[in-house]
Protein backbone atom coordinates (compact mmCIF):
# COMPACT_ATOMS: atom_id res chain seq x y z
CA UNK A 1 0.00 0.00 0.00
CA UNK A 2 1.44 3.45 -0.82
CA UNK A 3 2.68 5.38 2.18
CA UNK A 4 3.21 9.13 2.13
CA UNK A 5 5.54 11.24 4.21
CA UNK A 6 7.13 14.64 4.55
CA UNK A 7 10.65 13.37 4.01
CA UNK A 8 12.10 10.54 1.94
CA UNK A 9 8.91 9.63 0.13
CA UNK A 10 6.69 6.56 0.33
CA UNK A 11 9.50 4.13 -0.46
CA UNK A 12 11.49 5.24 2.56
CA UNK A 13 8.42 5.03 4.78
CA UNK A 14 7.61 1.55 3.48
CA UNK A 15 11.20 0.38 4.02
CA UNK A 16 11.25 1.66 7.60
CA UNK A 17 7.92 -0.03 8.34
CA UNK A 18 9.02 -3.35 6.83
CA UNK A 19 12.28 -3.40 8.75
CA UNK A 20 10.49 -2.42 11.96
CA UNK A 21 7.99 -5.25 11.50
CA UNK A 22 10.80 -7.76 10.99
CA UNK A 23 12.58 -6.63 14.14
CA UNK A 24 9.39 -6.55 16.21
CA UNK A 25 8.40 -10.05 15.03
CA UNK A 26 11.83 -11.45 15.84
CA UNK A 27 12.50 -9.74 19.17
CA UNK A 28 9.18 -8.42 20.48
CA UNK A 29 7.98 -4.84 20.38
CA UNK A 30 9.33 -3.77 23.77
CA UNK A 31 12.78 -5.21 23.02
CA UNK A 32 13.40 -3.09 19.92
CA UNK A 33 14.28 0.62 20.01
CA UNK A 34 13.63 3.27 17.39
CA UNK A 35 17.39 3.73 17.14
CA UNK A 36 17.76 0.06 16.18
CA UNK A 37 15.08 0.39 13.52
CA UNK A 38 16.76 3.51 12.15
CA UNK A 39 20.15 1.80 12.02
CA UNK A 40 18.78 -1.23 10.17
CA UNK A 41 16.92 1.04 7.73
CA UNK A 42 19.98 3.22 7.12
CA UNK A 43 18.30 6.42 8.28
CA UNK A 44 18.39 8.62 11.37
CA UNK A 45 15.99 8.36 14.29
CA UNK A 46 14.78 11.84 13.34
CA UNK A 47 13.78 10.51 9.92
CA UNK A 48 11.89 7.63 11.53
CA UNK A 49 9.93 10.06 13.68
CA UNK A 50 9.19 12.24 10.63
CA UNK A 51 7.27 9.27 9.23
CA UNK A 52 5.97 7.77 12.48
CA UNK A 53 5.31 10.17 15.40
CA UNK A 54 5.24 7.32 17.93
CA UNK A 55 7.15 4.06 18.13
CA UNK A 56 3.78 2.27 18.24
CA UNK A 57 2.86 3.85 14.90
CA UNK A 58 5.76 2.00 13.28
CA UNK A 59 3.72 -1.12 13.86
CA UNK A 60 0.14 0.13 13.83
CA UNK A 61 0.39 1.97 10.52
CA UNK A 62 -2.96 1.12 8.93
CA UNK A 63 -5.09 3.59 10.87
CA UNK A 64 -5.23 5.94 7.86
CA UNK A 65 -6.62 3.06 5.79
CA UNK A 66 -9.32 2.50 8.38
CA UNK A 67 -10.21 6.20 8.44
CA UNK A 68 -10.60 6.26 4.65
CA UNK A 69 -12.76 3.13 4.70
CA UNK A 70 -15.12 4.69 7.24
CA UNK A 71 -15.31 7.97 5.39
CA UNK A 72 -15.99 6.25 2.10
CA UNK A 73 -18.71 4.07 3.63
CA UNK A 74 -20.57 7.23 4.67
CA UNK A 75 -19.73 9.66 1.88
CA UNK A 76 -19.69 7.39 -1.17
CA UNK A 77 -22.70 5.18 -0.54
CA UNK A 78 -25.54 5.09 -3.05
CA UNK A 79 -28.49 7.36 -2.42
CA UNK A 80 -30.76 4.39 -1.67
CA UNK A 81 -28.28 2.75 0.74
CA UNK A 82 -28.39 3.65 4.42
CA UNK A 83 -25.27 4.04 6.52
CA UNK A 84 -25.59 0.75 8.36
CA UNK A 85 -25.93 -1.22 5.14
CA UNK A 86 -22.95 0.62 3.67
CA UNK A 87 -20.86 -0.27 6.73
CA UNK A 88 -22.03 -3.86 6.41
CA UNK A 89 -20.98 -4.03 2.75
CA UNK A 90 -17.61 -2.53 3.65
CA UNK A 91 -17.03 -5.11 6.40
CA UNK A 92 -18.09 -8.03 4.21
CA UNK A 93 -15.88 -6.70 1.41
CA UNK A 94 -12.88 -6.82 3.75
CA UNK A 95 -13.88 -10.36 4.65
CA UNK A 96 -14.18 -11.47 1.03
CA UNK A 97 -10.67 -10.28 0.23
CA UNK A 98 -9.08 -11.44 3.51
CA UNK A 99 -7.97 -7.84 4.01
CA UNK A 100 -5.45 -7.30 6.83
CA UNK A 101 -8.06 -5.20 8.64
CA UNK A 102 -10.33 -8.25 8.77
CA UNK A 103 -7.85 -10.39 10.68
CA UNK A 104 -8.17 -13.09 8.03
CA UNK A 105 -4.96 -12.53 6.09
CA UNK A 106 -2.58 -15.40 7.00
CA UNK A 107 0.34 -13.00 6.55
CA UNK A 108 -1.08 -10.94 9.44
CA UNK A 109 -0.81 -13.76 11.99
CA UNK A 110 2.64 -12.60 13.27
CA UNK A 111 1.29 -9.06 13.47
CA UNK A 112 -1.57 -10.03 15.78
CA UNK A 113 0.66 -12.31 17.86
CA UNK A 114 3.10 -9.44 18.40
CA UNK A 115 0.28 -7.04 19.17
CA UNK A 116 -1.27 -9.38 21.74
CA UNK A 117 2.08 -9.70 23.56
CA UNK A 118 2.64 -5.95 23.94
CA UNK A 119 0.78 -3.82 26.51
CA UNK A 120 2.04 -0.66 24.76
CA UNK A 121 0.62 -1.76 21.41
CA UNK A 122 -2.67 -2.82 22.97
CA UNK A 123 -3.00 0.60 24.60
CA UNK A 124 -2.21 2.38 21.33
CA UNK A 125 -4.70 0.17 19.45
CA UNK A 126 -7.39 1.26 21.90
CA UNK A 127 -6.49 4.91 21.31
CA UNK A 128 -6.79 4.34 17.55
CA UNK A 129 -10.19 2.70 18.02
CA UNK A 130 -11.33 5.76 19.98
CA UNK A 131 -10.09 8.04 17.19
CA UNK A 132 -11.92 5.93 14.59
CA UNK A 133 -15.09 6.16 16.64
CA UNK A 134 -14.82 9.95 16.63
CA UNK A 135 -14.16 9.93 12.89
CA UNK A 136 -17.36 7.99 12.30
CA UNK A 137 -19.33 10.28 14.61
CA UNK A 138 -18.09 13.33 12.71
CA UNK A 139 -18.97 11.80 9.35
CA UNK A 140 -22.47 10.83 10.46
CA UNK A 141 -23.17 14.24 11.97
CA UNK A 142 -22.20 15.92 8.71
CA UNK A 143 -24.37 13.59 6.62
CA UNK A 144 -27.72 15.23 5.85
CA UNK A 145 -29.28 11.86 4.98
CA UNK A 146 -28.52 10.37 8.40
CA UNK A 147 -30.90 11.21 11.23
CA UNK A 148 -30.05 8.49 13.72
CA UNK A 149 -27.94 8.65 16.87
CA UNK A 150 -24.41 9.17 15.53
CA UNK A 151 -22.61 8.66 18.84
CA UNK A 152 -24.49 5.46 19.64
CA UNK A 153 -24.06 3.91 16.21
CA UNK A 154 -20.36 4.78 16.06
CA UNK A 155 -19.70 3.38 19.54
CA UNK A 156 -21.50 0.12 18.85
CA UNK A 157 -20.01 -0.35 15.39
CA UNK A 158 -16.38 0.28 16.38
CA UNK A 159 -16.66 -1.83 19.54
CA UNK A 160 -18.48 -4.61 17.71
CA UNK A 161 -16.12 -4.73 14.76
CA UNK A 162 -13.09 -4.65 17.07
CA UNK A 163 -14.49 -7.57 19.04
CA UNK A 164 -15.05 -9.65 15.90
CA UNK A 165 -11.60 -8.74 14.56
CA UNK A 166 -9.81 -9.71 17.78
CA UNK A 167 -11.62 -13.05 18.02
CA UNK A 168 -10.86 -13.83 14.38
CA UNK A 169 -7.19 -13.02 14.91
CA UNK A 170 -7.15 -15.23 18.00
CA UNK A 171 -8.60 -18.13 16.00
CA UNK A 172 -6.05 -17.63 13.23
CA UNK A 173 -3.14 -17.54 15.70
CA UNK A 174 -4.49 -20.71 17.33
CA UNK A 175 -4.26 -22.49 13.98
CA UNK A 176 -7.89 -22.56 12.84
CA UNK A 177 -8.25 -23.18 9.11
CA UNK A 178 -8.77 -20.15 6.89
CA UNK A 179 -12.12 -21.52 5.74
CA UNK A 180 -13.48 -22.04 9.28
CA UNK A 181 -12.13 -18.70 10.47
CA UNK A 182 -13.72 -16.91 7.52
CA UNK A 183 -17.08 -18.61 8.00
CA UNK A 184 -17.15 -17.73 11.71
CA UNK A 185 -15.99 -14.18 11.02
CA UNK A 186 -18.76 -13.64 8.47
CA UNK A 187 -21.38 -15.17 10.78
CA UNK A 188 -20.38 -12.95 13.70
CA UNK A 189 -20.40 -9.85 11.50
CA UNK A 190 -23.92 -10.62 10.32
CA UNK A 191 -25.01 -11.14 13.92
CA UNK A 192 -23.48 -7.80 14.85
CA UNK A 193 -25.24 -5.93 12.05
CA UNK A 194 -28.55 -7.60 12.83
CA UNK A 195 -28.21 -6.43 16.43
CA UNK A 196 -27.35 -2.91 15.26
CA UNK A 197 -30.23 -2.86 12.82
CA UNK A 198 -32.72 -3.97 15.45
CA UNK A 199 -31.28 -2.06 18.38
CA UNK A 200 -29.92 1.26 17.09
CA UNK A 201 -32.03 3.96 15.48
CA UNK A 202 -30.76 4.38 11.89
CA UNK A 203 -33.56 5.78 9.78
CA UNK A 204 -31.43 7.03 6.89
Amino acid sequence: MPRTSTRGGPQTRARIAQIADKLFYEHGFENVTVAQVAKEAGVSSVTVFKHFPRKEDLFLDRSEDAVELLRSAVRDRAADTDVLESLRMMALGLTATSHPLSGLDPASDPFFATLAASPALIARARDIASDLQQTLIDELQQDDAFDGDASLLAAFFIAGYSTVLVETARRRIAGESPEDATDEHRTRLEQMFTALREGVLTRS
